[in-house]
């Protein structure tokens, strides 16, 4: 008996961009619901354009993006931009940027209950931030930054999560946890999409890939796209890719941003 596998977000022909510049054009993707998806590329290529456009951060100059079969209801969906988008100097508390994240359900005129502020302790202390829940959020590392706005998502309850390079500039304990409430989140039923340039961690945890460039290149599972003709046909020919175990290995990259997590530190 075959099971069939509900798409949760389709993209038809979407192309998004600012001015007469077009990040991406003629994206067409049907992500199944509850799965955990990569999305690769080097530096420029429309990966942040991708995840911004869903949720129209960035102007759809065609085609279209639904949410199970109708318009993407907001509230539904849980966005962690990159940390160079956000302004650190702004004065509020790492508690009081998760609790924002409950905005949507409380509503314009009722200040958050006592079941809003158990929600936000929760997810603090889901991703160790319990501890510096008063301090000023530009007060906090790179990797505690990242672990409230994580928290945030979490608050949301979200069936869709996009982080927008989640993992860069953390250390290895945040990428960890980042890692295991992905998975989590999965597990839960959510879907979760992730932009990324660690591709050989992106091939061992994701359930599918999405490789860009200023179009979608390759969809789907990493034994089915992590292959040196994807990886040319995405980043060119700065990559040296060594064949070794379940995945190839991949060397290299330069500006492009093909290099290994280690690499961004």
């Amino acid at each position: 008996m075959t099971v069939a596998i509900s798409t949760m977000l389709q993209l038809r022909g979407l192309a998004a961009g600012y001015d007469e510049r077009w990040a991406i054009e003629g994206v067409d993707l049907d992500v199944p619901a509850g799965r955990l998806v990569g999305v690769i590329g080097p530096n420029g290529s429309g990966k942040s354009t991708l995840l911004r456009a869903i949720i129209g951060l960035v102007p759809r100059r065609a085609g279209s993006v639904a949410l199970d079969g109708g318009a993407v209801d907001l509230r539904r969906v849980a966005y962690v931009p990159q940390r160079e988008a956000v302004d650190w100097s702004f004065p509020i508390s790492a508690e009081q940027v998760v609790m924002m994240g409950r905005f949507p359900r409380i509503g314009p005129l009722l200040g958050p209950g006592t079941g809003d502020r158990r929600t936000v302790r929760d997810a603090l202390k889901r991703v160790g931030m319990e501890e510096l829940a008063q301090r000023q959020i530009g007060e906090l590392s790179g990797g505690q930054q990242q672990r409230v706005f994580l928290a945030r998502a979490l608050v949301q309850e979200a069936s869709l999560l996009l982080l927008d390079e989640p993992m860069t500039g953390v250390d290895r304990g945040t990428e960890e946890t980042i890692t295991q409430l992905m998975r989590e989140l999965r597990d839960a039923g959510a879907t979760v999409i992730y932009a990324t340039h660690d591709l050989e961690s992106a091939a061992d945890v994701s359930d599918l890939l999405c490789f860009v460039n200023g179009r979608v290149v390759a969809f789907g599972a990493p034994d089915d796209t992590f292959t040196p003709n994807t990886l040319h046909a995405t980043f060119g020919g700065e990559l040296m890719i060594m064949t070794a175990g379940d995945h190839s290995h991949v060397h290299g990259g330069g500006h492009h941003g093909a290099h290994s997590h280690a690499d961004e530190r």
